[in-house]
């Protein structure tokens, strides 16, 4: 079954023949010497595919054995087991998986060997995740190394599971607004970020410095596509500066970041879309979801803070 709404995408596949499985799982995970056999109980498999160009929620389950090589890839891949077991660099930097702590699988080519599985994945784009990291982190984009034999510790676990439990339903809803999916893709991938240890390129010295007019073009160009899931990197391209020299122009120049400029200018659109709205028609969620505010909770209390009071007064003037 697949289905499709131009922003997202959604395919399930089962069944219990293992010629089939396997096609499937070599498409999904290009690779060599893949070796699919039934286990010790009947054979069944399900896998699961919901998300959009940069951000897939996937589940992935398998009664059999699972081994082969997985080739070199341009995604950043998050998996955890719910259920068997999985030894990932068999033979190199070879990780036994803990049942329920995610971990980032190698972007090289690796071993695995899998059985009787359960598991949940979330792949990401990697152009889009080595941008969010050259924004989030300073550093010249260029591919990430994740130490995937690290577990995160209790803290950071911790915070990982809240940020999955809040994007999560936003990501498998086919009636998430655009704006609102792009937030929680970004959100989602900043918590890979900060969860699993990695190591970036080195940080870059601000080769290019923005001009007055580039800056105020970057302003204009945020301003205009705040509708518009954009990021960081698409404005300073659209001035022709890196992301990096417009994170420093801000900075220096408007004592801020693009992101929290971005943010600001979609709460005041916010605001006067909630003053101009009949309250018996329209909410403060519909409105919060459609400027790009996922969490309802932080949205007030980010627009209490600038306004002074709650969106819900402000609707109900």
């Amino acid at each position: 079954m697949d289905d499709a709404d131009g922003s997202m995408t959604r395919s399930a596949t089962d069944g219990r023949d293992l010629d089939e499985a396997r096609l499937l799982y070599e498409t999904a995970y290009p690779g060599d010497g893949f070796r699919l056999e039934h286990g010790d109980g009947p054979f069944s498999y399900r896998y699961t595919s919901t998300g959009d160009a940069v951000v897939t929620l996937r589940t992935s389950e398998f009664r059999g054995t699972a081994h082969g090589v997985a080739e070199e890839t341009r995604e950043y891949i998050v998996s955890w087991l719910h259920e068997g077991h999985g030894v990932t660099d068999v033979g190199r930097d070879e990780t036994v998986q803990t049942l329920y702590v995610p971990h980032v699988a190698p972007t090289r080519a690796y071993e695995f060997d899998y059985a009787d599985y359960r598991q949940n994945l979330v792949h990401l784009d990697g152009g889009y995740l080595e941008g969010l990291a050259a924004e989030h982190e300073g550093v010249e984009p260029g591919r990430l190394l994740f130490h995937h034999a690290a577990e995160p510790g209790r803290d950071a676990l911790a915070r990982w599971r809240r940020v999955l439990a809040a994007t999560t339903p936003l990501l498998l809803d086919a009636a998430t607004p655009l704006l609102t999916r792009s937030e929680a893709d970004r959100h989602l991938a900043l918590a890979v970020l900060d969860t699993f240890p990695h190591e970036a390129g080195a940080s870059s010295p601000l080769a290019l410095v923005a001009s007055g007019s580039r800056l105020r073009r970057a302003v204009e160009y945020l301003r205009d596509h705040a509708h518009e899931p954009i990021a960081v990197a698409d404005a300073a391209a659209a001035v022709g500066l890196s992301s990096r020299g417009l994170q420093a122009a801000f900075a220096r120049h408007l004592d801020t970041t693009p992101t929290l400029y971005l943010r600001t200018v979609r709460l005041d659109r916010a605001r006067a879309e909630l003053a101009e709205l009949d309250p018996r028609r329209a909410t403060v969620a519909d409105v919060a979801r459609r400027w790009g505010f996922g969490h309802l909770g932080r949205f007030s209390g980010t627009y209490r803070e600038r306004f002074g009071e709650y969106p819900s007064a402000t609707l109900q003037r």
